[in-house]
């Protein structure tokens, strides 16, 4: 038994092996961080008028046990941090979509809401014949928003 009083003591290959995983992990978030500061100022130099980004509820969105290592690894506030100060040097406007704006939800083309649409419906199929990538159909709704 070692000093703590249990039997799990620490070898020296054990210590090797933590230390090379956590080098391994400090360069995957360099690697994240590089990209994030890659993108956002890919994005800020094509000079356009505005861009629009939604507010999302990252609080909510890590509720969900399958999908929240990943949410958490995507940094949304430091893209949106970075994106604001960028912004502010190129002086383009930034536009906030609310949290609560039915951006996805929008037909784009006649404006119905459409409350029954589910996470997993990957198109919006509207009454006035649009049929449309929510995706899509939702980033038309963002530029439309900032007009």
């Amino acid at each position: 038994m070692n000093k703590e009083g249990n039997r799990y003591r620490k070898t020296r290959n054990l210590i090797k092996l933590e230390k090379s995983i956590a080098k391994l992990r400090s360069h995957i978030n360099n690697i994240r961080k590089d990209y994030i500061h890659k993108m956002t100022t890919e994005i800020v130099k094509t000079k356009p008028s505005h861009i629009v980004i939604e507010d999302l509820n990252a609080k909510g969105m890590m509720k969900n046990q399958h999908l929240a290592k990943h949410i958490q690894q995507c940094n949304f506030y430091e893209i949106r941090w970075q994106l604001e100060y960028k912004c502010k040097w190129y002086n383009i406007e930034l536009v906030m979509a609310d949290r609560w704006y039915p951006s996805s939800k929008t037909c784009s083309s006649c404006g119905q809401i459409h409350k029954g649409l589910r996470l997993s419906d990957r198109w919006i199929k509207c009454d006035c014949g649009l049929n449309l990538d929510r995706d899509l159909n939702a980033s038309i709704n963002l530029a439309k928003l900032a007009s």
